[in-house]
């Protein structure tokens, strides 16, 4: 080929370009770790008989993702167990009418004891069976 075709671009412009987008994907993921966004909390209330899920999501009218359901609509704790370049190891619960729903937070490292352990846990307490393993 010849070298006289090659565009020139400067080298501070295209350092200035690779600045600009490193900070604004840093200031986006700043803004989603001090708003908290898929932080919440799991909780299995046996007295009222109901499951509660809740999560944050992004800024505006659907800020808060809560998922109410009865105990007795839990029909399976689902472990699943992926290894390799990505390994991703999850906890899902199943509920009627519903996709299954994660319960164990993105990114968060959980050994495979721990996460068999909760999952039987969390299958006893329910009294379904537990899928996956």
């Amino acid at each position: 080929s010849n070298p006289l075709s090659l565009a020139f671009i400067p080298q501070g412009i295209a350092l200035t370009f690779y600045g600009v987008a490193g900070t604004l994907l840093a200031t986006y993921l700043w803004v989603a770790i001090v708003l908290d966004i898929g932080g919440g909390y799991n909780k299995f209330d046996r007295e009222a008989g109901e499951i509660t899920i809740f999560r944050h999501g992004f800024p505006g009218k659907n800020r808060r993702i809560e998922l109410k359901s009865k105990l007795a609509d839990a029909q399976a704790v689902r472990v699943d167990i992926k290894d390799g370049l990505s390994p991703r190891r999850t906890l899902y619960v199943r509920i009627k009418g519903r996709r299954e729903i994660p319960l164990t937070r993105v990114g968060e490292p959980v050994s495979l004891t721990e996460l068999e352990t909760q999952g039987a846990d969390l299958a006893r307490f329910l009294g379904v069976p537990l899928e996956g393993l």
